[in-house]
């Protein structure tokens, strides 16, 4: 069943591509937030099976995808502005709940930090309020490749790096399309990754304590660059978050193997569909520890 689509307007600056799966007999609806230089392909393993109790939304940043034609690229846009389209986002379908991608994570947490009314939970998955060392090896490399518009490099240093447990056939697509991105593309990466190399604007962790729903993470065990034992900072910061290691399984999750599919789906449409227990503030123990592109 393929997606209604449309191209929303947002705050008469934005036109902003939307895809659209109906569920008539889902009763809650929940919206994807892409992460960086991704469109809503990146999504096609989730959507299998979030539409079977969800209706789901889908969309493309300004910048990208098939929200490029539509709108202006003379500068890029902020994390800020991208929390703010998806917050009119979330008013114009409805949604219900929120779930985001690696770097997409940043303007979810930002957008949860405003408290939207409608938002009953969120799941944040292949993000870490920390910087490592691997990640900012594969950020530096990255930049180099992007002031040099070197799409070709930037899709092997994907590949070789957050993508390494992709199947070879995703990275084929994965390289095709960060190869042939547009210049402006390029830029607003590069904009990003050099505020969060140099300006500490990575995460802002005096705002989540204004997040009052509960936020399920998921990463996976391999996962160098967002790993599950980093992620687990966020328990100081939020009053009612949970944490999903998916084994086996690195940035990709879903997308990498069928079993990491099968445990995606069951933390996914578990912490979704369960009733709401009284919040209670976690405390890590000691010993528990498309495109598709970033």
């Amino acid at each position: 069943m393929k997606p209604a689509t449309a191209v929303v307007d947002v705050h008469g600056i934005y036109k902003i591509y939307t895809e659209f799966y109906a569920n008539p007999s889902a009763r809650k609806t929940i919206i994807l937030v892409n992460g960086s230089l991704s469109t809503t392909a990146a999504f096609a393993q989730t959507v299998k099976y979030l539409r079977t109790q969800f209706n789901v939304v889908l969309y493309d940043q300004p910048y990208a995808g098939q929200s490029k034609p539509h709108n202006h690229h003379h500068q890029p846009i902020t994390k800020e502005d991208e929390a703010s389209i998806l917050l009119e986002l979330i008013e114009q379908f409805r949604a219900d709940h929120l779930m985001s991608f690696s770097w997409g994570g940043v303007a979810a947490m930002l957008a949860l930090a405003q408290r939207p009314a409608r938002i009953e939970k969120a799941v944040i998955t292949s993000f870490s309020p920390l910087l490592n060392e691997p990640m900012i090896d594969y950020l530096e490399k990255g930049l180099t490749h992007l002031h040099a518009l070197d799409g070709d490099q930037l899709g092997h240093l994907v590949n070789s790096t957050i993508g390494r447990y992709l199947p070879s056939l995703f990275k084929r697509y994965n390289h095709r399309h960060i190869s042939s991105l547009d210049s402006h593309e390029y830029q607003q990466m590069h904009a990003h990754v050099h505020q969060v190399l140099h300006l500490d604007a990575h995460c802002q962790m005096q705002c989540l304590s204004a997040i009052d729903i509960p936020v399920l993470f998921v990463n996976g065990e391999h996962d160098a660059y967002t790993s599950p034992e980093d992620v687990r900072l966020f328990a100081e910061h939020l009053s009612d978050c949970q944490f999903v290691t998916i084994d086996n399984a690195g940035h990709f999750l879903d997308m990498e193997h069928k079993a990491a599919w099968l445990q995606s789906q069951a933390a996914l449409l578990g912490f979704l569909q369960s009733k709401p227990l009284r919040q209670t503030h976690y405390r890590p123990q000691m010993d528990v520890l498309h495109a598709l592109a970033v």
